[in-house]
């Protein structure tokens, strides 16, 4: 499923415009995107955390020259599933 999607089936259960489903979807990835700059986790009771993850500096290597480089350290996020998530997703096995 892609954002478009996402936005589609959104605007139906919702029984909203695909326009005020986009700019729900639009404005949820700000606020998560905020409190991550921010290195804040965001936690969605029994769905998830999403948690700040810092990558340190390390050497890559190019693949199509094989030249060595550095890789600048950045931050990136993790997803921990909630319980109840995990529970709705292993319930039909």
């Amino acid at each position: 499923m892609n954002k478009a999607d996402l936005v589609n089936k959104l605007a139906m259960k919702m029984h909203i415009t695909q326009s005020q489903s986009r700019e729900f979807l639009n404005t949820f990835q700000e606020m998560v995107t905020e409190a991550i700059k921010q290195d804040t986790s965001v936690m969605l009771q029994g769905f998830g955390c999403f948690t700040p993850w810092i990558q340190r500096e390390r050497e890559g290597r190019n693949p199509k020259t094989g030249i060595s480089c550095v890789i600048p350290p950045r931050t990136s996020v993790k997803f921990k599933p909630g319980k109840f998530f995990l529970r709705d997703l292993n319930s039909s096995k």
